[in-house]
Parts: C-alpha cells; structure tokens; sequence
C-alpha cells in the first residue's frame, strides 16, 4: 500500500522513494522504507515517523469559516455600492431612503450568510473518509491503533469490509478514484511502468478503497495529504497563486519595470476579486462591473448637479445631488436576484442536491461544457448480459433489457451458426427471435447455461409486487446468473426444492492467478459428476481439449485446434470492441478417481475442458443518458466523459449516448480531430498545458481518468474561457471544487 511525494502525479509517498511504488518490488519498498514484513516498525520508530511526516489525515483545513461567509456576502461591488448609498443617505439625513437600503443590504447578507452555511456545514460533515482505527504490526505484535497514527513504513492487515488507512500493496472498491464499477483485484507481485495510471496500478490498494473480497497484508507508503485522496482534498482547497510572475527576457533577466508592471496587474487582480469583477459566475461579474459604472454614473450625476449650482454648500443642493446619484443604483435588484436564487437552492435541496454557494446555481445556466462520469452516471451502475456466443448454436443477444435484475425484461434474439458474422447473413435471418422456452431442445445451450446458474454464487429472486426483482452477489455473477433466468434455468431449480437435478461436491474459487472459478456438482439421477468452469478467455481456451461446432454433434466433440482458438480470440474482439466484457465457459465430466474427503488439485480438474462458448456483459446506459446528451447540444453545450474504465468500452457507450459520432462518422473527420476526440489519461497527462491548448479540439472521451486528469481536462477548458460542469453520481471528489 504505497505513494509519492516527488511525483505526485505518478503515485506519491511521505519519503522520496527511488520510483513510485507501483514501480517497486515488494521488497525494494520495505527496503526502502526501513521496514519489516514480519516485525513491522518499532513503537519508538512509529512515534518519530509519526512527529516526521505528520498524522494520516486530510486535514480538516480551516473548517466552517462564518466570519468569511460572511465577508463573501459583502465583499462584491454591487453590495459596497450599496453600503456606501446607505452611509450616504444617513448621512444627509434621508433616514428613509437609508432605512430601506439597510434593509435591502441586511435581507440579501442573511439570506446568501444562512444558505452558504447550511452547505458548508453539510460539505463539512462529507470529509470524514477513513476508518477510525486499523490493525497494524508493530515490533512483531498486532496491534490496533487509530488511523490517524498510522505512517509510512507500517505493515497493515486488511480483511473483507475494512476501509483502507493508507496507500499500500486484494480485491478493492476504488469507485471514489476511478469510477470503476467492478471491484479491482490486486496483484502483489506485479512491478509496473513509472508511468502506469491510478487505475492499472494492479499492486496498490488506496487509502478510502472498500476490501470487497480477501485478506491481505501490506505495508503503507503514503499517509494523509500525501494518498490519493490526499491529492484530491489539496486541490479542492487550492486557491492557485495570487501573484503574477514577472515576465523575463531569454536571459532570464528583468528590469525594474516588469517588476512593476507585475506588482501593478497583482494589486488590479486583487481589487477586482475584492470587487467581484473578475472572479464568479458570468452573471455576478456583470453585476459587480454594472455596479462599478453606475456608481461613477452617479458620481458624475452628482457632480454635474453640484456643478449646475455653482457648487453651492446649501443643504437643498447637496440632497438634490445626492439624491441623483442614488436614483441610479437598483437597490432592489441585488435582493430580488439573492432571493430568487435561495428559492432555487431550496428546491435543489428537495431534490437531494447539496449547493456550496448561491452562486453555483447561478452557474448551471451559463455553462457551455459538461464533464461527466460514466460509471452511474451515463451508466446504471450494474452490469447486464449482452451476448452469449456458442459455437454449436450460435450468437445470443439480449435486446431491450433496462432492468438489470430482471430476467422477464427484455427479449432474446439468435444468430444461428451458420449465419453467426451479421454481415454475411441473408436478408431476414440475421437476428432471428429465440423461445427461451424451448432451451431444453438445444444441448449445447443447456450446457452453457449449467454453467452459468451453477458455476455461480449469487442470488436472483422475485419480489413481493409483480415485475420486481432483487440480487444479491458480484455484478457480474448476478448478470450472468440473470441470463440463466431468462431460459428458466435458474439455480434455485436446478440445485433446490425436495428433487434437485445437481448437488454442488466442490467449489474452487476464482483465483488471480489462474483466473478461473469452477465447481464439481453431482447428477442427483445418474450420480455422474461434472465439471463447470467459468473465467478468463484466454486461460479458460487453454485449458479447452475440444468443443462441439455444430447442433447435431451432441456426443462427438471437435478437436480445439489453434484455428479455432484465433476464430474464438476474433469473437472476443469483437464484443470488446462494442464495449463488452467477455467470458469464456466450460465444463467436462469429472476424473472419476478424485477423493472428495481430501483436498483436491484444481489444476487436475481445470484441464481437458470442452468450449460451451463465451458470454459478454456490459453496464448499460441509462435511459434518458441519451436523450440529455441530445438536448445538452441543441442547448450548445458539450458533453465530455471523463471516466476510468478501458478506453474501448468508453468509445462504445459514448457513441450509444450520443457523445461520440458513429464509428462511420469518426472516419470521415481529420485524423488529428478525430485522435483528440478519444484519448486515455497516460497520453493526456503526457501534454504538457501548452501542448493540450494547441489540441484542435479537446478530448471528448477520456479513459483511465485518475482524479488529477480530470482537474487537468477542467483547467484546460477554463484556459479556453468555457464555462464548465462536472456531474457525477458517486462521493464527494476532486470536482467539488469546480
């Protein structure tokens, strides 16, 4: 569990390690960190690393401020402007007219003061991420210590459900970073690229990731600011420079000039943003810029009264001036804009959305550039079964199926084999609808389908109203269990009730190492045992002996020859390219000498397999995703997906929304626009900020995203004066500061 300080960019740690972690052996960072992996660090090392590096927290920074709320609420020029009418009126004593610009002033303070408080206080109570405790091994002893204790160099235990204390080296939940939908399974041995992004960094659980699966032991290289998510509260704090740099010569050199020159542009920066006038929405500098005119407009009208009167000090004159210049402010409108939008914001609220400023709502109706997740966001969150491809049968396809749970959503249709390229097929038989009724005609569909509903651990049930359906489980076993449903070969008749079909004998767990999960389940009728294997295609194709190539060789299989491997590895090609992820199956009967009393090889099973053929799963789109992208560009706004998934399911589900043109369409445009339009986060980050704003068009689709692309994506479109937003269906994130 480790990161870097030198390079936050590359995965940081507190100490300079000689490469980020995820570059190192295991042991070249216990190495490096004075560590041991059985021992652990000493209490009095743990104590002076502790006063070294600081505690493991994201700090709580400066908390709920009131007094600059309240500073907010009045530093703005309209406000000032205001304010100083006020004085103004008192001050010749037109009491009334001073009353009710109080007034005016003391509504729109209160009402901006208590709205901006409430949502601080709420963003305030969202920054508590981590575990309270966590168990570490210090001078050989296990020990449980408080999180904020926990520094670089200790050795940690992590178990299913625990929340990850620091950065370090299982199956982990990384949605808050990444977006992923699925669990990432970790890799200790693996030693990476300098350069790898946070979500291919197989070898290291981050600080705030959920342990969904396994146990682990790791040793922490980056605590508190210095973590990921470390990096994510530092930018959303960041302020950026409020100095201007001074402008040098080849030589490096500068006169006196640009040194005022820069001190000058700092001072005009910094009554502007006092004013209001260079910073906030379009719609408040506007006001802060109206109010600057019409305060000189006033001040010109007063001065032209006083000058029509020879600038006589009578009292009539002086109120007559006064007077003029005053009728030029609308004080009312600064209180009608404040309560129009605190009514706004409540109605956000109803809608369970959380507005940080009064301003933020302001803002939605000027931006010109949306920047989206896709992972719960476009998509639902949940994975759905999308093809199933057998040799034997042919291409299955799920068509129209919005619920992911629900197996009577949807309908099936089939390529039959022998028409299984769509492009080859005749006319009228490339999707033919299937009768999932009539499953129990094809064996070769039976037996893919045993392996779907019992090389399978979740759970798929009927709800008490009609038409409701509940998982339990991994998504992608519900998906694939869903599947199973649809042809009525669900589990809970196969393998329950007073008659089962099959009794499970042995169930071997999916391993990282070989990437398959399999079971041993018995034929209650013929006692004959099989055995049913799910996983990766390329080890589960290297474990295939044979397959079956058409409908009536039912009992004759075909020998797996390398041919076919290349005609299965092209079928997966292409699903991925549709922005699938694919499985392969298959099963045999099982050794008849195995001792089921004893612990068996799974590697003497998990051999001489035959093919049942592959199944492909995506996350699917929401329903209205597509339709929002629609109206986001007849509204002349663009949408970008920034996301950390792989970059061909990104391409795929953007075209399905709409955010992508066609693949045909892609290839009428310029290849420079056309190689910008989809871009992974390793070749973004690669761009130097001048390199990104001579891009002819940036990115629509970046893939891989880490947190910092998408602060980088944000900026880039902010240097080209776009006004942008960032909507994400998950945690609090990076983009809460924009």
């Amino acid at each position: 569990m480790a990161e870097s300080k030198a390079a936050v960019l590359l995965g940081s740690s507190n100490k300079p390690l000689s490469k980020p972690a995820h570059a190192l052996t295991f042991a070249a960072v216990l190495e490096e960190l004075q560590t041991n992996d059985d021992t652990g660090i000493t209490p009095a090392d743990a104590k002076e690393r502790l006063s070294t590096y600081g505690g493991n927290e994201l700090g709580d920074g400066a908390g709920v401020q009131p007094a600059k709320i309240l500073l907010r609420q009045i530093a703005n020029a309209m406000t000032l402007v205001l304010i100083i009418a006020m004085a103004v009126s008192f001050g010749i004593g037109s009491y009334i007219e001073g009353g009710v610009i109080s007034a005016v002033v003391v509504l729109n303070v209160v009402v901006g003061f208590w709205q901006e408080f409430k949502a601080a206080k709420t963003m305030d109570s969202l920054k508590s991420l981590s575990s309270p405790t966590a168990s570490a091994v210090r001078a050989s002893e296990n020990i449980t210590v408080p999180t904020v204790e926990i520094v670089p160099g200790d050795i940690v235990e992590l178990k299913t459900g625990d929340t990850t204390s620091g950065d370090g080296q299982l199956e982990t939940d990384e949605a808050l970073l990444t977006g992923e939908s699925l669990p990432v399974r970790k890799d200790p041995a693996l030693v990476l690229d300098d350069a790898t992004g946070p979500g291919d960094r197989l070898n290291v659980a981050y600080s705030s990731s959920t342990v969904t699966k396994g146990r682990a032991r790791g040793v922490v290289f980056a605590t508190g600011l210095d973590t990921e998510i470390g990096t994510i509260a530092a930018a959303l704090r960041a302020t950026g420079s409020k100095v201007r740099t001074v402008k040098r010569n080849d030589e490096g050199q500068a006169g006196p000039h640009r040194y005022a020159q820069a001190w000058g542009l700092t001072a005009t920066d910094a009554v502007g943003h006092f004013l209001g006038v260079n910073v906030g929405t379009p719609l408040q500098r506007k006001l802060s810029r109206l109010a600057v005119l019409l305060f000189c407009v006033a001040v010109v009208c007063a001065i032209i009264v006083l000058a029509a009167n020879n600038f006589s000090s009578e009292q009539e004159v002086i109120i007559y001036a006064v007077a003029t210049g005053l009728s030029m402010i609308p004080a009312s409108l600064i209180v009608v804009l404040t309560i129009t939008m605190a009514a706004g914001t409540k109605r956000m609220v109803e809608r369970h959305v959380i507005v940080r400023n009064l301003k933020s709502l302001e803002a939605l109706g000027a931006v010109t550039d949306i920047c989206s997740d896709k992972t719960g966001t476009l998509t639902q969150g949940k994975m759905i079964t999308k093809k199933a491809y057998i040799p034997a049968s042919g291409t299955f396809t799920v068509e129209d199926a919005k619920e992911p749970f629900n197996p009577t959503n949807g309908h099936v249709t089939i390529i039959p084999n022998d028409h299984s390229n769509a492009e080859k097929a005749p006319t009228g038989t490339n999707f033919t609808s299937f009768d999932t009724s009539l499953a129990r005609d094809d064996a070769h569909l039976g037996a893919f389908l045993d392996v779907a509903a019992l090389a399978n651990t979740s759970v798929v049930s009927p709800g008490q109203q009609e038409g409701e359906w509940h998982a339990r489980g991994d998504p992608t076993e519900i998906a694939i269990n869903v599947f199973a449903c649809r042809f009525d070969w669900t589990k809970s008749r196969l393998v329950g009730g007073h008659y089962p079909l099959w009794k499970t004998k042995v169930e071997f767990p999916f391993d990282s190492d070989v990437k398959k999960m399999s079971v041993i389940v018995e034929n209650t009728h013929t006692e004959e045992k099989h055995v049913l294997t799910k996983g990766a295609v390329e080890r589960v194709l290297d474990s295939c002996a044979d397959y079956h190539a058409t409908r009536s060789d039912s009992l004759n299989a075909t020998i797996m020859t390398d041919q076919q491997r290349q005609r299965v590895l092209s079928k997966v090609e292409e699903f991925a390219s549709q922005g699938l992820r694919v499985l392969a199956f298959a099963s045999r009967v099982a050794p008849p000498d195995l001792n089921y009393e004893a612990d068996i090889d799974r590697n003497s099973v998990e051999c001489d397999l035959t093919f049942r053929g592959l199944i492909s799963l995506y996350d699917p789109p929401r329903a209205e995703s597509a339709s929002s992208v629609a109206d986001c560009r007849r509204a002349g706004i663009e949408v970008h997906m920034l996301t950390g998934d792989h970059p061909g399911t990104a391409r795929a589900i953007a075209i399905e929304v709409g955010i992508l043109p066609s693949f045909v369409q892609l290839k009428t445009l310029a290849k420079d626009v056309a190689d910008a339009l989809v871009m992974t986060a390793s070749g973004f980050d690669k761009l130097s900020d001048a390199e990104v704003d001579e891009l002819p068009q940036l990115p629509l689709v970046a893939a891989r995203c880490a947190p910092h692309t998408k602060v980088r994506m944000i900026e880039a479109l902010h240097r080209r004066e776009k006004f942008t937003a960032m909507v994400r269906s998950r945690r609090p994130s990076e983009m809460l500061k924009y």
